[in-house]
């Protein structure tokens, strides 16, 4: 059998994603944009975090190459304002390569306090206007199209007049009707907004909406004889959001909207860390260092109150950890061949050490000597017959993964 330093990685893993791929599936340009501190703020579970940590936060998002954060809401409240100012100051004091939005709704009470943070900070502060756009929200809001163009209309003007970059959202995008979407659109290029975000407010699309609203915004834009950028902004309701971010991504949006750990109104948004990891696994971030992507999800954690769930991809306890004899068997061969690469992924589609975590062998009642043979080993404790054997019959008389006081008490007694 040849060692692991005569065997090209390419030989070891035959990768079906990329059987037939022409070209690269997602154009370069690309941004993220993070929404962490104003859509995951209005989760009904989460705790809005003090400034300090908000600080922290951009100063992350900055670290793992989020383009723009949307940081809130300052037309709703005077500590929002407040919170929304320091923030921009602090990344004018440190130079952080970061921009930063704020949202609002299409009038001008909302609009106006960005114009104003935005020349005290001595910054731009892009503007996203909203208002919903479907036919179940118009019935809803006793709405009709004239309205919403009028409101809209007044709101981009505002800020473009201010001279900062709007970008135009339509609620409910995913829901609303074609010919309303072409007048809202035209209307939005025609008095400057320099952005449309499609959004998936309540997590209706599947990867075939997402490709026929792009298009069709696409269609629009070009009409115009416009450059616009287009965002998309998805929720989680039917778990897709991540799915259909990415193939947002290859469809035509050069803007994708995120937050940490999917935190979010009702069950949450597409989630940052898990759009940058995929696209870091395709080869499509080669520049882009996520070293610290896990503690950007700890911090967001920690600042708003959140669990991250045990069996989480990437930031969950047990996203590397095993206690199985045979994938732990053949993470150890692995290691012994002396190739960190290949144990990272030989019971690993996500390599750990890329983002900052390691492959965890524990102990329990699926285990096998090899799992013992290691933790004595990684705790510098010689692995002899009576110590593996002993630890062995502990585990396979319990109902859980053996802890590492239980392994002392056990080895106490040998």
């Amino acid at each position: 059998m040849a060692d692991a330093s005569t065997v090209s990685r390419e030989e070891l893993i035959f990768d079906w994603n990329e059987f037939g791929r022409k070209g690269r599936i997602i154009p370069k340009g690309i941004s993220f944009f993070d929404e962490t501190l104003r859509d995951g703020l209005q989760n009904p579970s989460v705790d809005d975090p003090d400034i300090d940590r908000k600080l922290e936060l951009l100063h992350l998002m900055a670290a793992v190459g989020i383009h723009v954060a949307d940081i809130g809401l300052p037309g709703s409240s005077e500590r929002a304002f407040n919170d929304v100012l320091r923030m921009c100051k602090e990344i004018t004091d440190n130079n952080l390569p970061i921009k930063v939005a704020c949202a609002g709704r299409t009038v001008e009470s909302d609009i106006t306090p960005m114009i104003e943070i935005s020349q005290r900070a001595g910054m731009p502060v892009e503007i996203y206007t909203f208002i919903g756009s479907s036919p179940i929200r118009q019935f809803a809001e006793n709405w009709d199209l004239d309205l919403i163009l009028k409101r809209s209309a007044e709101a981009i003007d505002v800020g473009v007049k201010a001279g900062l970059p709007v970008a135009y959202v339509t609620e409910d995008t995913t829901r609303s009707r074609p010919e309303v979407l072409a007048s809202l659109f035209k209307m939005a290029i025609e008095h400057g907004a320099s952005r449309l975000c499609l959004c998936d407010t309540v997590g209706h699309a599947t990867p075939d909406g997402v490709r026929n609203l792009i298009e069709f915004t696409r269609s629009v834009i070009v009409g115009a004889g416009a450059e616009v950028g287009i965002d998309w902004h998805g929720h989680n309701d039917r778990g897709l959001a991540l799915e259909n971010a990415l193939w947002a991504l290859e469809y035509g949006a050069d803007r994708v909207h995120g937050t940490a750990l999917g935190i979010g109104e009702r069950v949450g948004n597409a989630p940052m860390e898990l759009i940058l990891l995929n696209l870091k696994l395709l080869g499509l971030l080669e520049d882009q260092d996520l070293t610290k992507l896990l503690e950007y999800c700890r911090v967001s954690a920690e600042a708003m109150g959140w669990q991250v769930p045990i069996n989480y991809p990437l930031v969950g306890r047990d996203a590397f950890r095993t206690a199985t004899g045979v994938h732990a068997a053949a993470i150890i061969k692995a290691n012994r061949k002396g190739e960190q690469w290949l144990a990272d992924r030989v019971y690993s589609g996500v390599p750990a050490g890329m983002f900052g975590r390691k492959q965890e062998i524990c102990i329990g009642y699926m285990s096998g000597a090899s799992n013992v043979n290691h933790w004595l080993t990684e705790n510098n404790i010689e692995p002899t017959k009576d110590r593996v054997e002993a630890i062995l019959s502990k585990a396979k008389s319990e109902k859980h993964i053996l802890s590492d006081e239980e392994i002392h008490a056990v080895l106490a007694g040998v």
